[in-house]
């Protein structure tokens, strides 16, 4: 079974493990993965490869 994206996910589960075991450059990463250099470098300092949660951060009030 694949994995469950959001919809602005632009990379996968294996891509960001790939890019924090790498020790190639910013950039080289980015050019061979097609992303902003942004995102690869988002991806270096994060400790885990899940997407952070997105959504309201506590749930809508119950009347």
């Amino acid at each position: 079974m694949g994995q469950v994206l959001h919809g602005s996910a632009t990379t996968t589960h294996a891509v960001r493990a790939a890019i924090q075991r790498s020790t190639a450059s910013v950039a080289k990463l980015s050019r061979t993965y097609g992303l902003n250099p942004k995102t690869v470098a988002k991806w270096r300092k994060r400790d885990s490869v899940t997407d952070a949660a997105m959504g309201p951060k506590e749930p809508p009030l119950q009347f």
